[in-house]
């Protein structure tokens, strides 16, 4: 081999093997919420050895596909559009942008209340005349000047849109059997009467430029003890409803518009499945199931969701509400969210055996480990509650306080992002609608982790460490690796561009 020819095999062998070094090296982004200060960080100085002692290991499996996602949002209440309403219009703007715009959290699924509901100003229906069977008095004018425009600010500045699920929290008092705003059940000589007014909501909304794009039937069917809005179904009462009364109204006049049952805590998730997914007549209108997360806000029901999806593998299984309840907000401490000193609303009654359900847990941990538990286990959605309220919780008319991501002050016009909105927008802004979970391995049980393929070809990894030790994990996706330290305390995602790109 002459000197030409060895020079020119050395530059070959060189271009081949820093090609290999370069194309086995996962490129990535890294956005880190974390105790120490980040919120929703875009990291710079994130990698490490790939030898680093005590690796974690997270290889993905995107041809191992599980289910679309639905989206992920927050709730719009009177109570949290009568807060915006007090703010300055820079500070609304501020909070609708991080919500909604494309620099801020991109909810994509949301939740409304038909009627009144605790989270509201005052009961109020939008049938306030006794026995109008035929709803010619119905009306969305208590609607008009908080909760529509919040919505219609909403929809003005999110780039994809949003999707929105209604809830009824009681008919009006006077379809019930007790004549009254809690508890009771709707007598059947109103059943049709009941399933008219939630057409006639989706007409009024219409004509103020809003889409609603599901219904609930009832928020929480078994009731909350009398305290505030309430109406009870039994599993085949509200099975009946859609059968017979409501799924044949909204198929004639809005075929479009879905219908999801159930609507409350897990822990008797299957029993309602067995119920709505009996067989094809009582399934036919449903397209889904809603469930709540008060049960325990620790243990996320894998069992119970596993069950839900095998009885009903091509029908919605959205989380619809969660909160930190019977709390009062902390103001301008993040701290206090990344510490186990909350408590659920089960804290003060739960018996001896049912203690380790409702355990002092930290909220931002609450959040994290319920959306990657859920996630992991077929859910396609999940809402938050309140998006705003004040430093006592409310405004709350039965004084149910309980903490939203941002926290207002109306008197100061002063706005508080807690480490809770930044949790959400860790899930919301980086898997986005018909992404597709996907199975995932995990070396390290201490920690938890999800992941989506967006439908532009982009993967994000949601990865959760509790613990207060850093941790040191290695991606792999295919041939392709790399190996990152992750800051204890901590929430990452860790985004992938299209690799076809």
């Amino acid at each position: 081999m002459n000197l030409k020819n060895y020079f020119f095999y050395l530059l070959i062998s060189f271009m081949m093997i820093n090609c290999d070094t370069k194309q086995d090296i996962l490129t990535i982004d890294v956005y880190e919420t974390s105790a120490n200060g980040n919120k929703l960080t875009k990291l710079e100085n994130f990698l490490i050895d790939e030898k680093a002692d005590s690796l974690a290991t997270i290889t993905l499996f995107p041809a191992k596909k599980r289910q679309k996602i639905t989206g992920f949002g927050g709730s719009f209440t009177e109570s949290s559009a009568y807060l915006l309403n007090k703010l300055s219009r820079k500070n609304r703007e501020q909070i609708i942008e991080a919500y909604f715009g494309e620099s801020g959290a991109k909810y994509s699924l949301t939740r409304t209340h038909m009627n009144s509901c605790d989270f509201s100003l005052g009961q109020y229906s939008y049938a306030p005349v006794a026995d109008d069977k035929e709803l010619k008095y119905f009306t969305i004018d208590e609607d008009k000047e908080d909760l529509i425009p919040m919505i219609l600010n909403a929809m003005k500045v999110s780039k994809d849109g949003f999707k929105i699920l209604a809830s009824p929290w009681t008919a009006p008092p006077w379809m019930k059997d007790n004549n009254a705003w809690t508890a009771g059940k709707l007598l059947p000589e109103y059943y049709d009467t009941w399933a008219l007014f939630f057409s006639k909501y989706v007409t009024a909304y219409k004509d103020e430029g809003i889409d609603i794009w599901g219904f609930t039937v009832e928020n929480e069917p078994f009731g909350n003890d009398g305290n505030w809005e309430s109406m009870h179904y039994t599993p085949d009462e509200m099975t009946n409803f859609v059968q017979h009364y409501l799924g044949p109204r909204l198929a004639t006049d809005y075929p479009e518009v879905k219908i999801l049952g159930y609507d409350q805590n897990r822990e008797h998730l299957k029993e309602w499945i067995d119920s709505q997914f009996k067989n094809e007549e009582t399934s036919k209108y449903f397209e889904g199931t809603a469930i709540h997360w008060y049960a325990s806000t620790f243990h996320y029901f894998p069992e119970e969701l596993q069950y839900a999806h095998q009885k009903a593998p091509n029908k919605y299984l959205i989380q619809s509400e969660a909160c930190i309840d019977a709390q009062v907000p902390r103001w301008n401490d993040d701290a206090w969210y990344w510490k186990k000193e909350a408590t659920d609303w089960g804290w003060t009654w739960a018996p001896e055996k049912d203690k380790y359900m409702h355990p002092k847990y930290a909220p931002v941990h609450r959040y994290a480990r319920d959306i990657i538990g859920c996630l992991n286990n077929w859910v396609d959605g999940w809402i938050d509650w309140n998006m705003v309220l004040n430093t006592q919780g409310g405004p709350n008319w039965f004084k149910n306080w309980c903490v939203a991501p941002v926290i207002v002050d109306t008197e100061k016009d002063e706005v508080y992002f807690t480490p809770l909105y930044y949790t959400l927008s860790h899930f919301s802004k980086f898997i986005r609608p018909e992404a597709t979970v996907f199975e995932v391995e995990n070396t390290d049980k201490a920690i938890m982790v999800t992941a989506a393929e967006n439908p532009d070809g982009s993967i994000a990894v949601v990865v959760f460490n509790e613990t207060n030790q850093s941790k040191n994990i290695q991606l792999i996706l295919a041939s392709q690796k790399v190996s990152i330290k992750m800051n204890g305390q901590s929430i990452q995602t860790i985004v992938i561009p299209n690799q076809e790109n």
